[in-house]
């Protein structure tokens, strides 16, 4: 018999949850990179996700196992970097409907961002460490789900690698090329998070996905538009908008919804050597949507939806429970999503 006595601690225990599984993301961010490695970040989702073994299934795929998939424009990011990458990838079968379609989370899992060749500013870099923050929030987001046994299909990927500039590194002007067969002129290697997010979601499509939610400290762009009010959503699907908004408003961790005009696509079209430039046309108008329009190029999924959360990335003051330091945003935002699917079927 539910009592309000009763409902209230259920709920104070699922609040508890997904409180854990933004402070899981916020952990993963925050720590010094030497320290969170691809490996090390693998390994730690491992341990995190081995309570609910008979639930998940978790392949960290080696360096040899992105070559064979043909994953070129991933390879061409983590190549400068004496780390070897790692393809994450999580399976959490919670619907008692083996059938279901999944829904498809996507992280970019940049464990340190130098810039590589197209090297950043020294000022600040050290905040790089939390370029995979998208990975972060994916990743927690499951761990989350598995927690609260939620009766939904979620498949979670995370490209893992470092951008560094080496002698091996990416230069720019280079061309590259995805595994869709799509090549890439790379002009700016500071633009890596599209590339290894490209070969990511092409995989992902093999899933059959109900959805497809792609999770990216992509621009800074983003965080100029927004500033850290909310995590900016592109996406081809009122439906799926409609889901995430809805989701955002019972978590307060709010999105808001950016345009996907053919207007930014031309800009990323328009390359001298490849089918794509990583980079748009007027290079500082309108990044955070020419990054969209780019990711869009590897997408065919009718509901797909890039959420860039580089406004959101790190915490100043503006939320006092949060403290300074990185946010794990919007991790409960996520799992908000699933949740709403799994009680929709």
């Amino acid at each position: 018999k539910l009592t309000s006595a009763n409902a209230d601690a259920e709920g104070w225990e699922k609040g508890i949850t997904y409180a854990e599984g933004q402070n899981l993301a916020r952990l993963l961010m925050e720590a010094p990179a030497n320290h969170m490695t691809p490996t090390a970040f693998a390994n730690i989702i491992e341990e995190k996700l081995a309570p609910h073994a008979q639930r998940v299934t978790i392949n960290k795929r080696p360096q040899n196992w992105i070559k064979e998939q043909q994953m070129g424009a991933f390879l061409s990011v983590s190549k400068g970097s004496e780390e070897p990458p790692v393809f994450l990838e999580l399976h959490y079968n919670g619907s008692p409907d083996g059938k279901q379609p999944p829904l498809l989370l996507v992280g970019k899992g940049i464990t340190f961002d130098s810039g590589g060749i197209s090297l950043k500013p020294s000022p600040s870099m050290d905040a790089m460490r939390a370029d995979m923050g998208g990975a972060a929030t994916v990743c927690a987001s499951i761990v989350t789900a598995a927690a609260l046994k939620l009766p939904v299909n979620i498949i979670g990927l995370a490209p893992l690698c470092e951008n560094m500039p080496s002698g091996k590194a990416t230069k720019p002007g280079d061309v590259v090329t995805a595994k869709n067969g799509k090549t890439i002129q790379v002009d700016n290697t500071d633009a890596e998070g599209r590339l290894i997010l490209a070969d990511a979601l092409c995989y992902g499509h093999s899933f059959n996905p109900r959805a497809i939610v792609n999770v990216a400290t992509l621009t800074g762009a983003m965080d100029v538009a927004l500033g850290s009010a909310a995590t900016g959503v592109f996406t081809n699907s009122n439906w799926l908008w409609e889901q995430l908004h809805k989701a955002s408003v019972v978590t307060g961790d709010r999105v808001w919804r950016m345009p996907l005009f053919q207007h930014y696509t031309k800009q990323v079209t328009d390359s001298q050597l490849a089918d794509l430039n990583n980079i748009g046309k007027y290079s500082r108008s309108g990044g955070a949507c020419t990054a969209a329009a780019f990711l869009r190029e590897f997408v065919t999924a009718p509901h797909w939806a890039h959420l860039d959360i580089a406004g959101v990335m790190s915490n100043k003051d503006e939320i006092p429970y949060l403290r300074k330091g990185m946010s794990g945003r919007p991790t409960r935002t996520l799992v908000e999503f699933a949740a709403s699917l799994a009680h929709d079927g």
